[in-house]
């Protein structure tokens, strides 16, 4: 990687491996498969249908992987959840 003025040119994608736990991995895998079957990113009560939690879980999860920078959202969009962690980074869904 060739650096000019101190920043790198082709800085990598993800430049750090995420930490998440292990429940955090499952939503995030889920969110993942989710969009990359149905086309369309899942909705908080799809995530409430599958892991079997309420509707308050499912939202303070949500906020919890926002705030960790692992997805991110738009304000006022419905199923606008996009996953930021490289595929090949997430675990297999159980």
């Amino acid at each position: 990687m060739r650096i000019l003025a101190g920043r790198p040119l082709n800085p990598p994608p993800f430049p750090t491996v995420p930490s998440y736990t292990p429940k955090q991995g499952q939503y995030l895998a889920f969110i993942y498969a989710y969009t990359r079957v149905l086309g369309r990113p899942p909705a908080e009560a799809d995530l409430q249908r599958h892991f079997g939690v309420s509707a308050p879980s499912v939202h303070q999860m949500v906020l919890t992987l926002e705030r960790a920078g692992l997805i991110r959202r738009r304000a006022g969009v419905a199923r606008s959840i996009e996953v930021l962690v490289a595929p090949e980074l997430l675990p297999i869904l159980r």
